[in-house]
């Protein structure tokens, strides 16, 4: 049985890979210049001799689907992860105001602090992580003390304390974004709907050191994850001290979502909707879901942002709000399951 599980894994995690192999391909060749898949491998070769052809794939088209490959996968695992800490099926860092913490502070550090030291881009781009992993972690600090009752953490508070949270900090956000200037208010505004239109290797560069440093060590704790899923007098009876493990995953979650939000505005549902449909395909075992999550968030982000780059061309729809429209009326579907169970 245990083979038959393994052979159904490697096949579907086979057929994500294929598939994002497929649409990079489609976002490499497809746009307002059009080219051959014989251009566009002749060019990631270097044997092309049209130098147009490196400035629109190397400088605008492979940043941006790289950058949605990374947050997609990040978005994707830290979701799996945020349900397990919560076993809550209807948890996710946008709809636990994680995002919008991460936000909040990003925003703040854009009005209060770059423009008052004077700091040159790439600094700034390279400190804005920073400053979304404080206001990330501010949130789920805030979410975990207000949702907690005399039996733990509530799974159904858990919910309505992150929709107060949500709000509250998106408030702080709007009211700092309009106190910008007209020309920071655009950027700001053009942030928080969650799109790549800006993306370069620099973002790709400033997502790196929290990938290479949080992603390993998180991938290597599905046995703990699996643990998780128990309930807290479980796991203290097993020895398991539970509020250090769960602060642990908790921050290194809260991390790769707060990277990916600082290069990217905030992207909702992501980590909703690819640890369901990962589940659903191999099962509850973080051996397997956990790394077919990051598959499934890739493939979606990757899917909403060329549907936001070309259906609606010349116009660019962000990859944020194509993902909501994805996202909500799953959410509700999710929400009436439960409901009905």
């Amino acid at each position: 049985m245990d083979k038959d599980s393994q052979a159904r894994y490697i096949s579907i995690m086979s057929i994500g890979i294929v598939l994002i192999l497929l649409i990079v391909g489609i976002g490499l060749t497809y746009g307002e210049l059009r080219l051959s898949w014989i251009e566009m491998m002749s060019t990631l070769l270097h044997r092309s001799s049209d130098a147009s052809h490196y400035i629109v794939i190397f400088q605008f088209r492979l940043p941006r689907i790289v950058l949605g490959l990374v947050i997609g996968a990040t978005l994707g695992i830290a979701g799996t992860v945020v349900q397990s800490l919560t076993r809550n099926p209807l948890a996710d860092p946008g709809i636990l105001g994680i995002n919008a913490g991460a936000g909040m502070f990003i925003v703040l550090f854009m009005f209060l602090i770059r423009d008052q030291i004077d700091m040159t881009g790439n600094i700034a781009i390279m400190m804005m992580p920073l400053f979304g992993i404080v206001g990330g972690l501010l949130a789920a600090l805030l979410i975990f003390l207000l949702a907690k009752d005399q039996h733990g953490l509530n799974p159904q508070r858990l919910i309505l304390v992150g929709i107060a949270i949500t709000t509250g900090f998106s408030a702080v956000t709007l009211y700092a974004s309009l106190k910008m200037n007209p020309q920071d208010f655009e950027k700001a505004s053009a942030w928080l709907s969650g799109n790549f239109n800006s993306a370069n290797w620099l973002f790709v560069l400033s997502m790196l050191p929290w990938i290479v440093v949080l992603l390993p060590w998180l991938l290597c704790q599905t046995r703990l994850l699996d643990v998780m899923r128990l309930g807290d007098h479980t796991l203290l009876s097993l020895g398991i001290p539970l509020r250090q493990k769960r602060s642990q995953l908790m921050f290194i979650s809260v991390g790769l979502v707060a990277a990916g939000v600082a290069v990217s505005g905030s992207i909702g549902f992501v980590g909703l909707i690819a640890p369901h449909m990962a589940t659903r395909l191999v099962g509850l075992a973080h051996r397997r879901a956990l790394p077919l999550s990051g598959v499934i968030g890739a493939l979606l982000v990757l899917i909403a942002d060329f549907i936001g780059r070309t259906l609606f061309s010349p116009a660019q729809l962000p990859v944020g709000i194509v993902l909501s429209i994805i996202g909500a009326p799953y959410f509700v579907w999710l929400l009436s399951r439960r409901r009905q169970a």
